[in-house]
């Protein structure tokens, strides 16, 4: 066996989605292509998945890609000669508790957005669609016609198949034992094979490799935090009758059935899982020892749901790993560490699925060097270093699994793997009620609890345990006084005799400004679209501070070193170097001027500028911006001293009323204020201008990423616009993905949502097409939200509902 002696991309990994990629690669005209596989192709997961192909997901594009990738399989047949065995047998989702039924309503609701058939069926419909079914106790359930099943280890064959046929190497055998790094580049990769080692060279290096992908990924230099879990089902024996079922989802009972050749496929994501691995190096089609004590309770409630059971043998008790990430959803994108290594794994059980999607999504994005669109969801630079901990990994994974069937309530936090990441503040907010959240590892303070009251959450769709805290909290903020702690959000020190010229070449405002300004700023990409929304503070003359969501600090970070070129510039991650205390509100001038000597009156220290103070016995740096529309200041304090600034102001603040409050309140207070969140309202494939963010980029300086693209849409006009949303019936509730109905038709969905306390209802935020309409003409219309399949009516803005002149922030 002779390897190529270079290759413009290497993939390693031979299961559905290697496969996919070097497909996608070779459709784009990437002929020279050489995937390697260190067994047989499909040999690791792919042989023994299930087989089940949905379209709906939990975002937009994300089932944008699921929908491809079925398209994809029905096609591959006819044009690589190869059955994939998919078939549209269609899908039923059936309910046993009013709380799931109210979670498969909305997400009918967002399948109708996003443009999947979906039909909402009574529970005599599902008796009919699915005749074997015990239907004691279920509530109700939906149906999705073009839902399908396929033959796995066929479907990535076809793909190789495909990918041969456009010119791509597909090589068996060979095992990647070594990638020769030089800087932030792959240049080589060692290969064992049955002839000995060789050597390929490469443009780039797409990491494919299932459950190996961490460790792949540590050879590559780069973070890939996943961990292998068993995951069970058996195969009955054949039951005579028994044809052309639907797939069936009982998530209540943690169960899937798939009928495939006249037998019943039943498989599990039960709530505690079982990690495994690393993966012996003989692993090849292997499967994992039975454990039918663990399965036993699934197969219990499983015999009483379709009685048929009973009646039937199980022709296989099957045990095999499958790779689970931090947050169940998948790996995708270039990756943080390394400019020329992509990566695609860790699938979370929905590989064969997502396979064809992600891998025309990531092609397309190695081709065109940016995203064709939003992938915020899976892009791999969400990943936090320490996520890539062994420990950590095993820990989380007992509960991702379980988590793909468990009730999917707004707001629900992980349990497992906590308290990695604390605020140094962590410790006095607890003593003083507070229930954290888990973001991006940070355990972050989301709602206060009352004495007495459970500092604990209480799942529901409807007002969950915390609404009233969180209306108190904001009625502080919008009529007092109200502290929060922000030191989660992301710090990025930018220094250096190019700073200036750096920013203002990456971000859409000027950078060119006095000592002690903050910018409010968008990244562009080339399309106009934002990759990121930040805020800048210059420090001095040679420094600045960008400030960044939690979410995305890395992936900013990674942003601005891969577009430093020859720059005097140095980035440094200082985010747990400071903590940040918000003082928000009505009465935030009269708190600080009680506990520090400076001026903080508009004259000294107006909206939009930072100064440093005295508080108490300490030192900090005032920022006066806000995100919840109040008059208010950003106090970065250096983390020494962050407890003692916390105890000065708790202290004076007894005599202010203050509140202290959690970032619950914030998202109510920035949506009430119509300020945008990145990752829901604005992403990668949102234009600046439609997003209303038109203010915030000056097309007067030349040269910044993205000016072109937004002459070019000043030119043409915009598309669709963002609106600001309120429900005129204060009962239900908004969370985000709920369609927009514009006159009765369905026109978009809701980009975010959260209950408007002092608007007396539900808000949100979504787009709305606009092509060749004035402002006048685009808000006459008739609005309505479908909220869980009922139309409620709401008033549509462009303005912000609350201050829309912004004069309290500046008061």
């Amino acid at each position: 066996m002779t390897l190529p002696a270079h290759a413009r991309a290497v993939v390693i990994g031979g299961g559905v989605v290697g496969c996919s990629v070097a497909y996608h690669l070779a459709r784009r005209g990437w002929t020279d292509v050489v995937l390697l596989e260190r067994k047989r192709l499909t040999s690791g997961t792919t042989w023994h998945a299930a087989g089940l192909i949905a379209q709906l997901r939990a975002s937009a594009n994300m089932t944008r890609l699921a929908k491809y990738s079925q398209e994809l399989y029905g096609s591959l047949e006819e044009e690589t000669g190869l059955a994939t065995g998919f078939r549209r047998t269609g899908s039923i989702t059936a309910a046993l508790t009013d709380a799931r039924l109210e979670e498969l309503r909305r997400s009918a609701a967002m399948a109708r957005a996003f443009g999947v058939e979906v039909e909402e069926i009574s529970v005599s419909d599902i008796g009919e669609r699915y005749p074997h079914l015990n239907l004691d106790g279920v509530t109700g359930g939906v149906w999705l016609p073009k839902d399908g099943q396929g033959d796995p280890a066929n479907i990535a064959l076809a793909l190789a198949r495909g990918a041969r046929q456009r010119g791509a190497a597909i090589i068996e055998h060979a095992k990647v034992t070594g990638l020769g790094r030089q800087g932030r580049r792959v240049r080589w990769v060692t290969v064992e094979t049955p002839d000995g080692p060789q050597r390929i060279t490469c443009d780039h290096v797409i990491n494919c490799a299932g459950m190996w992908a961490r460790e792949v990924g540590r050879m590559a230099g780069t973070n890939v935090p996943l961990q292998a879990c068993e995951h069970f089902y058996v195969v009955t024996e054949a039951i005579p009758g028994l044809k052309d079922l639907p797939v069936l989802r009982v998530p209540d009972e943690c169960a899937y059935y798939k009928e495939d050749a006249g037998k019943i496929l039943l498989g599990a994501f039960e709530p505690v899982a079982k990690p495994w691995g690393p993966p012996p190096e003989s692993f090849e089609f292997d499967q994992l020892p039975e454990d039918v004590d663990h399965f036993e309770p699934i197969l219990e409630q499983a015999i009483n749901r379709l009685p048929v059971l009973a009646e039937t043998g199980i022709h296989t008790f099957f045990n095999g790993p499958e790779s689970f990430t931090p947050d169940d959803a998948y790996h995708l994108g270039r990756a943080p560490e390394m400019d020329n290594v992509w990566v695609a794994a860790g699938f979370n059980s929905v590989g064969i699925q997502s396979a064809g999607g992600a891998g025309m999504a990531l092609a397309a994005w190695m081709d065109l060097g940016e995203k064709p669109f939003d992938l915020g969801d899976v892009d791999i630079a969400r990943m936090e270093p320490f996520q890539g901990n062994a420990r950590y990994l095993r820990a989380r994974a007992t509960e991702t699994l379980g988590l793909l069937y468990a009730d999917h309530f707004p707001y629900r936090q992980k349990a497992t793997a906590r308290g990695v990441r604390r605020s140094p503040l962590h410790g006095a907010l607890a003593e003083r009620g507070a229930v954290f959240g888990e973001f991006a590892g940070w355990e972050r303070a989301n709602w206060f609890a009352r004495p007495g009251q459970a500092a604990e959450y209480d799942y529901a769709w409807g007002r969950q345990s915390f609404f009233d805290n969180v209306a108190q909290e904001l009625h502080a903020v919008r009529t007092g006084v109200g502290m929060y702690d922000m030191s989660s959000f992301g710090k990025l020190r930018v220094e250096g005799p190019d700073a200036e010229a750096f920013l203002n070449r990456i971000c859409g405002a000027e950078m060119t400004v006095p000592v002690g300004k903050i910018v409010y700023s968008q990244m562009l990409n080339h399309s106009g679209g934002i990759e990121a929304d930040v805020t800048v503070t210059r420090l001095s003359q040679t420094a600045f501070l960008v400030v960044t969501p939690a979410a995305t600090r890395l992936a900013d970070e990674t942003r601005m070193r891969r577009l430093l070129g020859d720059a005097r510039v140095v980035i440094t991650d200082v985010t747990a170097g400071e903590a940040v205390l918000a003082v928000m509100g009505p009465g935030a001038r009269a708190l600080l001027q009680a506990v520090s000597p400076n001026d903080f009156s508009n004259a000294v220290n107006p909206f939009g500028t930072a100064q440093q103070i005295e508080i108490g016995m300490g030192l900090a740096r005032a920022h006066r911006v806000s995100y919840v529309g109040e008059l208010g200041w950003e106090l970065y304090v250096s983390a020494d001293m962050a407890a003692h600034v916390f105890e000065v102001l708790m202290e004076a603040g007894a005599d202010h009323d203050l509140t202290l409050c959690g970032l619950h309140m914030m998202d109510c207070a920035r949506l009430e204020k119509g300020f945008r969140h990145f990752g829901h309202d604005i992403t990668a494939e949102d234009h600046v201008l439609e997003a209303g963010l038109g203010f915030a980029v000056k097309t007067a300086k030349p040269d910044f990423i993205g000016r072109d693209a937004v002459l070019r849409k000043r030119d043409e006009g915009l598309n669709r616009r963002l609106l600001q949303f309120r429900l005129t019936d204060p009962e239900p509730l908004l969370y985000h993905n709920e369609p927009i109905l514009r006159d009765g038709e369905i026109v978009g969905h809701l980009t975010s949502g959260a209950y408007g306390h002092t608007l007396g209802g539900a808000v949100g935020l979504g787009y709305v097409p606009c092509q060749d309409e004035d402002a006048a003409a685009l808000l006459a219309s008739g609005y309505e939200i479908d909220v869980a399949g009922s139309r409620v009516r709401a008033e549509a803005t462009l303005k912000p509902f609350l201050d829309p002149g912004g004069d309290r922030l500046r008061g």
